[in-house]
């Protein structure tokens, strides 16, 4: 096993060939919401503004809220393919794919008491 000290360095250009792709996708995510309100301000009426805009608001806070699905995932995926360990890839993504599945079968059974709680304020 090499000492922490004989690992190579990398590159700036390594670095940012494995950055940049991460970089675009979290910046372009909650662009999103602008750019369909740039759209939707073409039809000259403030109300469909205003929806595209509590639309974007729910869209970017659920994004970010399941977070930390994408990146734990991310990293313990890492490790395994790291390490060669192809099983634990295979336990990572199916433990993320029935927390994912259990958040959305949750988010879905509980829209319309939220909704219903929402309209009131």
């Amino acid at each position: 096993m090499p000492s922490p000290s004989s690992t190579a360095t990398p590159s700036h250009r390594q670095v940012l060939a494995i950055a940049l792709p991460i970089m675009v996708s979290n910046v372009s995510t909650p662009l999103i919401g602008m750019v369909d309100t740039g759209v939707v301000g073409q039809a000259g009426e403030t109300a469909l503004i205003g929806a595209v805009a509590v639309g974007a608001l729910i869209f970017t806070f659920m994004f970010w809220a399941f977070g930390f699905l994408r990146m734990g995932t991310t990293g313990l995926t890492a490790q395994a393919v790291g390490a060669g360990d192809e099983e634990e890839v295979r336990h990572t993504l199916g433990r993320a794919l029935v927390i994912a599945g259990a958040a959305g079968l949750l988010l879905i059974a509980l829209q319309w008491p939220v909704r219903e709680v929402a309209f009131r304020l």
